[in-house]
């Protein structure tokens, strides 16, 4: 199990296991899985819509419309509501899967049915902090941010729980009076309430999967 406090990567704590697909639940709305080479999910139908996050390897999402979408380590997409969806790997996948309202508030710098790359849609800042608000809602929000070298968030409380995804670059995570080196295409979670900080070692982006009750 995944704990707070911990530099991780979602690839290596959910391995697909030959021959199966894996499923494991963070919250009620986020899971991660993983498909073993020449393995698939039947397409289904659901009322809203998914954001799919790849960590690892190359998996298809086709939908029942004819669309077929290829994603490699890095892409991202929305899936659609109301029309089958169903996703198939020859190789092996593994990824992050949020689940969205209907009407759930996105920026406009993203669309249902576009394959996109989180870190290409901000830029850095000379001596900034950039934020962008992909996903925004009373109990969910994901934050893209992009620190220059040399700028960083002082000590603050995690409102709620929080999952990073390391973007781009390198930075130094604090959490709970801990130093932790963090990279491009690391993890790490925050519990409710943890003291975190975040210094930017080089030019360094994330994003940040926050859940509020």
């Amino acid at each position: 199990m995944i704990q707070a406090g911990k530099v991780f990567a979602i690839a290596q704590e959910n391995p697909p296991v030959p021959g199966c697909t894996v499923s494991m639940r963070v919250t009620d709305t986020i899971y991660h899985f993983s498909l073993a080479a020449k393995t698939d999910i039947s397409a289904e139908t659901y009322p809203h819509p998914k954001l799919l996050v790849m960590a690892e390897g190359e998996m298809e999402v086709y939908t029942g419309n004819g669309s077929v979408f290829s994603l490699q380590a890095g892409h991202c997409l929305i899936t659609p509501a109301e029309i089958p969806v169903g996703i198939c790997s020859m190789s092996g996948a593994v990824y992050t899967e949020i689940c969205l309202r209907r009407d759930t508030n996105m920026t406009d710098n993203i669309k249902v049915g576009e394959v996109f790359k989180l870190e290409e849609l901000l830029l850095y800042q000379e001596g900034q902090i950039v934020n962008m608000d992909i996903i925004n809602e009373p109990t969910l929000k994901f934050v893209l941010m992009s620190f220059d070298k040399g700028t960083g968030l002082f000590e603050h409380a995690a409102p709620g729980e929080a999952l990073i995804f390391v973007l781009d670059g390198e930075g130094i995570i604090g959490y709970e009076g801990k130093a932790h080196p963090v990279k491009a295409g690391e993890n790490f979670m925050f519990a409710k309430g943890g003291l975190h900080s975040v210094k930017a070692t080089e030019k360094f982006k994330m994003a940040l999967l926050l859940t509020l009750n």
